[in-house]
């Protein structure tokens, strides 16, 4: 494999550069003094934030743009070996990496590399403990899979200390990483594109938890059933966090939800894991149970590397979530928008669980199925979870990287949400959707557009944003 040399800057080339992961990348070798360009599909804020900067970024993916000069092209796992500038960069024989092996080495550049992973959540947890560490002055280099409005963006280039970033095991990536610390947020079914089924997944997580150093440490969510199995034998420390298991290292206790659906508890520390703590009441701007147990995971992770109690809490506080999570977008006419990214049965049941704690009179989802493959193998749990909103509006399925339908499409998951007694609505296009809601909700319902496609458009929309 070519190893970067930090010490000596070159020229990278970025194929899919304005990924939310690539552009991130991208910015981080440019600020620290490397000639970075790189092409996508079309233009975009992230690669218009590039162009910004001085990063040449070329519409349009062609051999051309691949040059002798290049010392190093970084492709993104979406890019397939008969892409052009693949095949280029084979020709000339230009060093390669993926997206995942430059983060694994940029990762040994810090004194303690966090990799948060998990099937849901990374986000939204990555982007708690970075706020902690922002709020505790320690200067962290941040690499979120989202727009986060504390740094201006999903990325920040900070000390040599602390790196923190999501860690995704989509096609096993994360087992590029060298991590000094590890976050399992949860370990359930998804990617069945690429893996054969949850105990495959489960693998993968295992040998994640492999990668850290004896001196290192795991902190998992023991809610994960036979969470020991992924734990067991580590040469590391271990800690654990749980939702209802008081005898993990840390849980909460006293939830309750404001207002708007924001949580409060009190959170527990074993005295195995900080004799000294005491219980903490902790006060989220953000709604559900779900990010109670990300909160527990950031605190863990607060304590480890020994970060002041009030600042970990005052960063908890003010955290108010990141873009496309539960995201407050606007009200017309009396009806509340929000957007959230959820595309998978877990997230969406999370989610409108989340909403019911939020003042409304009708709960409006609209949802955009992600991928027919995803779509096809939680068929009957995404018509359960979708049954939490009281009423249901489809838009055709987003492909994303697919192009086999298998067979599958909204009205198909329109009809199993019927079955399960919800009330369903489909429309194939985004205008007959919007006209649609306009002439049927009204003032007090909260609509929710759902989906880690474009759906947020129909919001955007229904607001003139």
């Amino acid at each position: 494999m070519y190893k970067i040399d930090f010490s000596n800057p070159s020229s990278i080339y970025f194929a899919g550069i304005g990924g939310i992961s690539m552009s991130g990348l991208a910015e981080i070798l440019a600020d620290a003094g490397f000639r970075v360009s790189g092409s996508d599909r079309s233009k975009s804020p992230l690669t218009e934030r590039l162009e910004q900067k001085g990063i040449q970024v070329f519409y349009g993916q062609r051999a051309q743009n691949i040059t002798p000069d290049i010392d190093c092209v970084v492709f993104t796992s979406a890019i397939r070996q008969d892409n052009p500038e693949y095949i280029s960069t084979v020709e000339q024989n230009i060093p390669h990496l993926t997206r995942a092996e430059l983060l694994g080495q940029l990762m040994q550049n810090y004194r303690t590399a966090v990799a948060v992973s998990g099937t849901h959540g990374k986000t939204t947890t990555t982007s708690m403990i970075s706020e902690i560490l922002l709020q505790a002055d320690l200067d962290p280099t941040l690499s979120i899979g989202g727009i986060y409005k504390s740094i201006g963006g999903n990325i920040r280039v900070g000390g040599p200390d602390y790196f923190v970033t999501e860690a995704c095991e989509y096609t096993n990536s994360f087992l590029s990483f060298f991590p000094t610390v590890g976050i399992i947020l949860n370990i359930e079914e998804d990617h069945l594109d690429f893996f054969k089924d949850l105990a495959d997944i489960r693998r993968s997580f295992r040998e994640f938890a492999k990668l850290l150093p004896p001196d290192g440490c795991l902190i998992i969510n023991a809610d994960i059933p036979d969470w020991q199995e992924i734990a067991a034998d580590l040469p590391c420390r271990v800690i654990t966090y749980s939702l209802t298991d008081t005898s993990a290292d840390y849980y909460p206790t006293d939830i309750s939800y404001g207002e708007f659906g924001h949580s409060a508890f009190s959170a527990h520390a074993s005295r195995s894991c900080h004799a000294k703590k005491p219980v903490r009441p902790v006060q989220l701007q953000v709604s559900g149970e779900h990010n109670i147990s990300n909160a527990l995971a950031a605190l863990a992770l607060a304590d480890l590397v020994r970060v002041p109690t009030d600042a970990a809490l005052r960063a908890l506080e003010t955290f108010a979530g990141t873009d496309r999570r539960f995201q407050l977008k606007g009200s017309i006419g009396g009806v509340t928008i929000i957007d959230d990214y959820a595309h998978h049965p877990t997230e969406i049941t999370a989610t409108l669980k989340a909403a019911k704690n939020y003042p409304h009179n009708t709960l409006w989802c609209v949802f955009q199925p992600h991928t027919y493959t995803r779509t096809k193998a939680f068929l009957e749990e995404f018509a359960q979870a979708l049954c939490l909103a009281d009423k249901v509006v489809l838009a055709d399925i987003y492909a994303a990287r697919e192009t086999d339908t298998l067979g599958i499409s909204s009205r198909t998951l329109q009809s199993h949400i019927q079955a399960n007694g919800g009330e369903c609505f489909y429309f194939p296009t985004f205008d007959e959707i919007e006209n649609f809601l306009l002439e049927n909700c009204t003032k007090g319902d909260l609509l929710i557009t759902m989906g880690a496609g474009d759906v947020l458009k129909i919001g955007e929309n229904l607001l003139g944003i």
